[in-house]
């Protein structure tokens, strides 16, 4: 083979491998394996990352169906979301006392059920296919109220879950089974209902731009 028919046949193989992958993509094969599609990850205090990944432990041991990737992602989102929040609501104080400064309007958010809303429509995101998020409540309707957002294992009962609180820790994120809990909480599906339905307009405004006022859900609760 002379020195020209050597140098043509470099050139050809560098075209021809650019040419398969051009054809993967026009079929649609993917890029990343599928199990990587779990991979996304979340700006997660240092001083908390031992307890997020101790939570998704806990999370994945709720059934041996749960995906341990799906608890790894919703345990290392709700540290950080807790963390965002924390710094929003600008908490100060004890958390009755952020009541007070939310009641009279020196804050904006940081009532227990706008912690527990807002961590609910954060996590719905993750479109979580092992695990279910459903909305804790006790002493419903009372000055004793609080609520919080329970995690189960997809299809099991409320009371087997987990309870995520950070509005009784002053934002800081807290967790353990619901029948650990000093006190007894209940499911409210129908609260959770309006914050996804209220979160869903919101959006939906959002990509229409248009302003308009939509009464989904009442302006609160009981006990904040």
């Amino acid at each position: 083979m002379s020195f020209l028919t050597r140098a043509a046949a470099s050139e050809i193989r560098p075209i021809t491998r650019f040419i398969i992958v051009l054809a993967m993509l026009a079929i649609g094969v993917p890029s990343t394996p599928a199990e990587q599609q779990l991979s996304v990850s979340f700006q997660v205090p240092k001083n908390d990352l031992a307890k997020a990944q101790a939570l998704a432990g806990q999370l994945a041991a709720l059934s041996p169906k749960v995906d341990p990737k799906e608890a790894t992602l919703l345990a290392e989102c709700a540290y950080a979301t807790a963390d965002r929040l924390r710094r929003q609501y600008q908490m100060f104080g004890t958390p009755i006392f952020n009541n007070f400064l939310v009641f009279h309007g020196f804050r904006k958010r940081g009532y227990c059920y706008q912690w527990t809303a807002d961590l609910l429509v954060t996590l719905d995101a993750l479109t979580l296919k092992t695990l279910e998020l459903h909305w804790g409540e006790a002493y419903a309707g009372t000055w004793r109220e609080n609520n919080c957002l329970v995690i189960t294992a997809k299809g099991h009962p409320f009371d087997s879950g987990m309870i995520l609180d950070a509005w009784r820790h002053f934002g800081h994120l807290h967790w353990h089974l619901v029948h650990s809990d000093e006190d007894r909480y209940f499911e409210n599906t129908k609260w959770a209902e309006r914050v996804r339905a209220q979160a869903a307009s919101k959006s939906a405004r959002a990509d229409r731009h248009v302003a308009f006022q939509a009464r989904v859900a009442p302006r609160g609760k009981a006990g904040d």
